[in-house]
């Protein structure tokens, strides 16, 4: 990945449509506070709660979290 590739800004665009769709764009927030009180929530909203088709309809938290609870887990 280098400056100017094409292919560099697929990966962040596609992680940043949901944010963009769900969490700014349906809240008009009209204050910076606001804003940035509405991104944590709907960060925690998307980790802990917003199943993913991509992810067996299970949430990002719990295949981070299953992926660490191996046989090697302390």
């Amino acid at each position: 990945m280098g400056r100017g590739r094409a292919m560099d800004n697929v990966f962040v665009e596609r992680s940043r449509r949901p944010l963009k769709q769900e969490g700014f764009y349906l809240n008009g927030y009209e204050r910076v506070r606001d804003f940035h009180s509405g991104l944590r929530k709907y960060r925690d909203f998307y980790n802990d709660e917003r199943l993913q088709a991509s992810l067996n309809y299970r949430t990002p938290r719990e295949v981070y979290f299953s992926d660490r609870e191996g046989p090697m887990a302390v």
